[in-house]
């Protein structure tokens, strides 16, 4: 009975470790494209990898109870434009009455960033903070955030 119940919490406490590992697990990143020269704009974007078997709710996810998923900038020196937010999937879960619009796999975020001609750094330095809510197809988990820096030279 007493090996019964260890295996029995011993199987519980991996697949709870398995599944926390799993919801952390997207992968946030950022980047700017092309030159950065003053005087002109830029494009950039940020991008979240959404491993298999979660979705993310998306920036509209048609739910009250939902977390929308969001993209915060912050610069200094620089104009930062608008977050641009794709479309999601609506799809129906059994948490759900109605279907909720979700990200899944790989979503881009594009923005675009005006240098000032007089902009006195050889480089910008973006600050992007993504705030989500992962799920799966039975459960949402606590929203979480994560921050990162993009950084481009400056011609």
């Amino acid at each position: 009975m007493y090996k019964a119940v260890t295996r029995s919490f011993s199987f519980i406490l991996f697949a709870i470790a398995l599944f926390a590992a799993s919801v952390s697990a997207q992968n946030i990143t950022g980047s700017i494209t092309g030159p950065v020269t003053k005087g002109k704009a830029a494009r950039g974007s940020v991008t979240i990898s959404i491993p298999e078997g979660l979705h993310v709710n998306s920036n509209r996810p048609s739910s009250q109870y939902a977390i929308a998923t969001t993209v915060k900038l912050n610069a200094s020196g620089i104009k930062l434009g608008a977050v641009s937010y794709p479309r999601g999937t609506n799809r129906k879960f059994e948490f759900s009455e109605n279907p909720i619009n979700v990200y899944q796999g790989t979503v881009k975020f594009p923005f675009t960033i005006s240098v000032p001609a007089n902009f006195a750094g050889d480089s910008v330095h973006i600050r992007a903070t993504v705030k989500y809510q992962a799920c799966t197809n039975e459960v949402c988990y606590p929203p979480k955030s994560k921050e990162i820096t993009v950084t481009a030279k400056v011609h």
